[in-house]
This record gives structure tokens, C-alpha cells and sequence, in this order.
């Protein structure tokens, strides 16, 4: 996993914790057939979870895309029956987690938002790294025998 990452966890969690859980297996794919794409919705569909029941008529995502950027994603109908959309980016870079909103608002996390942005990365890995990939978070051996 990337240097930026490896200091955004230390922000969170400090120095003396590992970061080995973040290594994702070398072997190959184990979904070799998926595009890039359907690999995605998968991972969004764990990660949608992470965070509670989704209520109905609520569509969520919640996923790493590349380059150290996450994304938050929702949908609902609004009072006047209208699609109502969020989304919010996390980027992680040198200075922190940068949290990028609609409507040109910029703001790095901190206090308790980083630190569950902390968990809900790790999170994220472990049940991705389970329920999509079929592997062992903290080894990286397969789940299938």
C-alpha cells in the first residue's frame, strides 16, 4: 500500500501499530473473469454496509476508487418525490484526509471523523478482502480449499 496511505493510518492510529493488514495478496486475481468496473460494485456493496442498515429507498456506495481517493455515495427521494444525491470524496494525501464535498467545500478530518474514517478503512479491507477476494486479511491465504 502506498507511503500516503501508511502516514494518513499513523495520523490515526500512531506509529506503533502495523500496517500489515493493508497488504492485499500478490497471487493472481481470483476473479480474473470481472472487469475492473463489476470488481468495484462488489467492493461498493460491502462497503455500502459498513455503516448500518441502508433505509429504503436509499441506494449507498462507499468505496476506494484509486490514487488514495475513497468515495461516499447516496441516493434517495426527497419530500417532492425528486432524486437527492451526496457525495463526498476522501482523498489521502501527505497532509491527512481531505474531505471534498459538493459545493466546493474542502476540510481535512480530524478528532473522532478521522478517526472512524480510520475504522471504516480497515473495515472496508477486512470484509472486502473476506467477502469479495476469498482471502485471509491479516495472511492473504485463500478462504477456498
Amino acid at each position: 500500500m502506498a507511503s500516503v496511505l501508511k502516514k494518513a493510518l499513523q495520523l490515526l492510529v500512531g506509529d506503533d501499530v502495523s500496517t500489515d493488514w493493508l497488504k492485499m495478496p500478490t497471487k493472481q486475481r481470483p476473479l480474473k473473469g470481472l472487469s475492473e468496473r463489476e470488481l468495484l460494485t462488489l467492493e461498493s456493496e460491502v462497503g455500502a454496509k459498513l455503516f448500518g442498515p441502508i433505509p429504503a429507498g436509499r441506494r449507498r456506495e462507499f468505496f476506494y476508487l484509486e490514487n488514495q481517493t475513497w468515495i461516499w455515495h447516496e441516493e434517495w427521494l426527497d419530500a417532492n418525490k425528486k432524486l437527492a444525491t451526496s457525495t463526498i470524496r476522501y482523498e489521502v494525501n501527505e497532509h491527512g484526509v481531505l474531505k471534498v464535498q459538493e459545493g466546493a467545500r474542502y476540510s481535512y478530518l480530524e478528532g473522532e471523523e478521522l478517526r472512524n474514517f480510520g475504522v471504516a478503512i480497515r473495515m472496508y479491507y477486512e470484509q472486502v478482502t473476506r467477502q469479495v477476494y476469498r482471502r485471509d486479511p491479516t495472511t492473504g491465504q485463500s478462504l477456498v480449499q
